[in-house]
């Protein structure tokens, strides 16, 4: 059976009060309207086996919404102790922001949230989902370092896609597409300033009834 690596995330070190100024700061924050250790880290995982798509890229913790979930912020817990063991009482969720969609039309919702403990998490990735976890600094998706870009084209729509090399562990990585684009965008509203780079993401409409074909990141 397949397995991946998981990326936590990002991370920022601030302190307790800084982190429940940002919380408080982040509940406050409405994402723009879709077309009709004390570090803010970003886990993330490199997945092989559960969602074949994927298989050794470095994503985000996170699945598709199930009959039991009550929200978005429940099915990206959820998934995140099903594929990292990451405890929901040790995240703080704050904020969700607008939805990306996949280059395999999957509508996907990333939600943040602030690992209130991080000595108390203690990764268990799933063997058949994850191969490793591990974090990166969230403000590095707001450098012009360590990046590289392309230019493409789909659905008639003209967009960069990044790539950002980081080494951890002696090991190294390649966080870069939807991954990259999401975090790149947590980050400008966490630092609250926008990239060092020009972004230009891609420009989609999405239907309005969320179905099983939403993500939860």
């Amino acid at each position: 059976m397949a397995s991946s690596t998981s990326l936590n995330g990002g991370s920022v070190s601030f302190s307790s009060q800084r982190l429940s100024n940002l919380a408080q700061q982040l509940r406050h924050y409405k994402h723009p309207p879709c077309s009709l250790d004390d570090a803010e880290e970003q886990i993330m995982e490199e997945t092989a086996g559960k969602v074949v798509t994927q298989v050794g890229e470095v994503s985000l913790p996170g699945g598709k919404a199930e009959e039991g979930d009550k929200d978005d912020c429940d099915t990206a817990t959820r998934e995140a102790k099903e594929e990292i063991g990451l405890d929901p009482s040790l995240v703080n969720v704050v904020t969700v922001l607008e939805p990306f969609l996949s280059k395999h039309l999957l509508r996907v919702v990333p939600v943040i949230g602030i690992l209130t403990d991080k000595k108390a998490f203690k990764p268990t990735p799933n063997p058949a989902e994850v191969d490793a976890v591990f974090d990166a600094p969230l403000e590095m998706f707001l450098k012009d370092e360590n990046r590289r870009v392309e230019e493409r084209e789909w659905m008639g729509e003209k967009y960069l896609l990044h790539s950002f090399d980081y080494e951890t562990e002696n090991k190294k990585y390649v966080i870069w597409g939807l991954t990259a684009g999401v975090l790149i965008r947590a980050a400008s509203v966490v630092y609250q300033r926008p990239p060092a780079f020009l972004e230009q993401s891609p420009k989609f409409k999405f239907p309005r009834v969320v179905d099983n074909n939403t993500v939860m990141r």
